[in-house]
C-alpha cells in the first residue's frame, strides 16, 4: 500500500506532451480542411472520406477523431475559445475593462478569414450551426470559471455566471454581425471590442 501510494504519477504542468500537442494539430488540420471542402463544394456534397484525403489520413483514422463530419470543424472554434478563456484568466483583478479588451483580441485574428468563413456557412447550414451553438454553449462554463478564479471564488456564482454569459453572447454576435454584413464596416478585432464594450455598460437609463 505504502509503496503504491509513494510511486503515484505526478499531476501535468506545463505544456501538454508532444503527442498531444500532435493530436490537436492533427485535429487543426482536418478541420481546416473540412472548412475548405464545404466552402467549395457545400456540407451536403462532402463526405467524410473526402475530408479525410484532403487533411491526408483514412477515413477509418478521422472517426477515431469525430463522430460526423459537422464536427470536423470544432477544433477551430475550440481554439478561440481556449485563447479567451486564457485571456479572462490572466486578467487580474488590479485591471479594468480596457485591459481585458487588450487581452482578448490580441493574437485572435489569425484565423479571422478561416472563422469569418465558417461561421457565414452557419447561416445556411444547421448541422454547422449547432456545432457553432454547441461550442459556445462549452465556452460559457469557462469563462464563469476564469471570472470565478479573479473574484477570488471557490466556484461561479450568479454574478461571474451572468458575467459570462454577458461576454460569450458579445463574442458570438460580433463575429456572426462581421461574417453575416454584406459590407462588413470594420475590422473582426473592433466588433470584438465594440461588442465587449457594450456588454460592459449593461443596460443604460
Amino acid at each position: 500500500m505504502r509503496d503504491r501510494q509513494q510511486t503515484r504519477s505526478p499531476e501535468r504542468t506545463g505544456r501538454p506532451p508532444l503527442t498531444e500537442r500532435r493530436k490537436a494539430e492533427t485535429r487543426l488540420e482536418v478541420a481546416r480542411a473540412a472548412v475548405r471542402l464545404f466552402l467549395a463544394k457545400g456540407v451536403a456534397d462532402t463526405s467524410a472520406e473526402e475530408i479525410a484525403a484532403e487533411a491526408g489520413m483514412s477515413a477509418r483514422t478521422l472517426w477515431r477523431y469525430f463522430p460526423n463530419k459537422e464536427s470536423c470543424v470544432m477544433p477551430l472554434l475550440g481554439n478561440g475559445i481556449e485563447h479567451l478563456a486564457a485571456g479572462l484568466r490572466s486578467w487580474r483583478a488590479d485591471q479594468g475593462v480596457s485591459e481585458l479588451l487588450g487581452t482578448l483580441v490580441s493574437g485572435h485574428a489569425e484565423a479571422t478569414a478561416e472563422m469569418l468563413d465558417l461561421v457565414r456557412l452557419t447561416r445556411t447550414e444547421p448541422g454547422l450551426r449547432a456545432v457553432w451553438l454547441e461550442a459556445h454553449r462549452e465556452a460559457e462554463p469557462a469563462f464563469a470559471e476564469a471570472l470565478a478564479e479573479r473574484a477570488g471564488l471557490a466556484g461561479p456564482d450568479l454574478a461571474t455566471a451572468i458575467q459570462a454569459a454577458m461576454i460569450n453572447a458579445a463574442l458570438r454576435v460580433a463575429v456572426e454581425h462581421q461574417a453575416f454584413a454584406a459590407e462588413p464596416p470594420e475590422s473582426l478585432e473592433a466588433a470584438t471590442v465594440e461588442a465587449l464594450m457594450i456588454a460592459a455598460r449593461g443596460f443604460s437609463g
